[in-house]
């Protein structure tokens, strides 16, 4: 079985080479539960989708250096298009069996990858999302985007009768069957909403996990504002209304 690792990146030169060794090193060997109640020992093949969005600051120069290495695939977008666009064109250069969505600044630890990975290799779900909200180690986030957070989440389980606790979380883990019937089109920040729309109105349900979390200051590079809130929110009513 083969793990694809999805990374957008956009003006990461201070992260890049440090997330991706990371990537990189964490161990894939993970015991499930198999067949007759017996553990199994799984080790997963690893794959590593990194897309650039038209970054500025050298990180594309430390791309091209990635290119030689087996199991990295290296893709250029021309302009700065959006997160969204980012994992759009890594699901189409993905060929894992499991799909798994990492940014690229170090506020998400792949170190929770096994964790992420066990409910899907049990065959208990589908979809996987790790949570900042569910008691595991975390740096304190600021007021108001904790806030928005939880209301967007909020408005998410109203509208699609879930129990989410974090709707916009990086982490998002899924089958190659739940990614083959996504038609995403959001290019910026309405992509987590969106993609957590298809999900769940393909009768999908999410399975969270606790991750850890790091979140860093606008200082070090932090992008999202509070008209990014706006777009998640009409587009979780905009996919309610109108369906699939």
């Amino acid at each position: 079985m083969k793990l694809s690792i999805i990374m957008p990146v956009y003006n990461e030169i201070n992260t890049i080479a440090t997330i991706i060794a990371k990537v990189r090193a964490v161990p894939l060997n993970i015991t499930v539960w198999g067949g007759a109640d017996q553990e199994e020992a799984l080790t997963l093949e690893r794959e590593i989708v990194v897309v650039d969005d038209g970054s500025t600051d050298g990180t594309r120069d430390y791309l091209d250096t990635l290119r030689a290495i087996p199991n990295i695939t290296i893709v250029f977008h021309e302009v700065n298009q959006g997160k969204g666009a980012g994992v759009q064109t890594g699901l189409r250069h993905a060929t894992g069996d499991v799909l798994l969505i990492q940014d690229a600044d170090l506020e998400y630890d792949p170190r929770d990858y096994p964790a992420l990975l066990l409910p899907i290799l049990e065959k208990r779900t589908k979809v996987v999302y790790g949570s900042r909200f569910r008691g595991g180690p975390t740096k304190a986030m600021f007021f108001w985007h904790m806030l928005g957070n939880r209301f967007l989440t909020f408005v998410t389980n109203l509208l699609y009768n879930t129990i989410l606790t974090d709707m916009e979380t990086c982490y998002k883990v899924f089958t190659r069957e739940v990614a083959n019937k996504l038609a995403l089109k959001a290019k910026g920040w309405g992509f987590d909403p969106e993609i957590t729309a298809q999900i769940l109105l393909h009768k999908y349900r999410i399975y969270e996990v606790p991750i850890s979390y790091n979140g860093r200051e606008f200082e070090e590079g932090k992008k999202i504002s509070w008209k990014d809130g706006l777009t998640v929110l009409w587009t979780l009513i905009r996919y309610r209304l109108r369906g699939r």
